[in-house]
């Protein structure tokens, strides 16, 4: 998937807990599948709710000239919906990942000058404490389903 991807590493029981069951789950990319849908709605829910950064910090607020071109229909990063539109995730060699293929939202990410303009970061992608606790209990979840589906 071109454009912006998060690794996060805070897992470390998340990730153990997968390792440990990749060999039993047939197929292993099920369990991908559903950490990444997860991880996409967390964060279609940050973008179209939540408007603030996994971290929990709140967005810069829009420059007082680009407010005046937006209308009551627009929030940060949602104008026509084409970030929230253009989220997904994409399954290869073990390991799922969940972003965007539009090129500004690696700006949207992580900030930067874009044709003279100073664009504050505004991060969408990633993990908060939140997001860290429901994965880890759809993953448990699905564990257990397919402990049961084996006895």
């Amino acid at each position: 998937m071109a454009g912006v991807q998060i690794q996060s590493d805070g897992l470390k029981s998340l990730n153990h807990s997968i390792n440990q069951m990749a060999g039993l789950i047939s197929p292993p990319n099920d369990l991908l599948a559903v950490v990444g849908a997860v991880v996409e709605s967390q964060t279609r829910r940050r973008i179209l709710e939540e408007k603030a950064a996994p971290d929990g910090s709140i967005w810069d607020d829009w420059s007082d000239k680009y407010a005046a071109t937006r209308h009551s229909g627009h929030s940060f990063l949602e104008g026509d919906g084409d970030l929230v539109d253009s989220l997904g995730w994409n399954i290869s060699d073990n390991k799922v990942s969940v972003g965007s293929n539009l090129v500004y939202a690696a700006i949207q990410q992580f900030g930067g000058d874009e044709v003279g303009i100073n664009i504050p970061a505004r991060a969408f992608l990633g993990l908060s404490a939140d997001n860290e606790k429901e994965l880890i209990d759809v993953v448990e979840a699905f564990i257990a389903n397919e402990i049961r589906d084996m006895a």
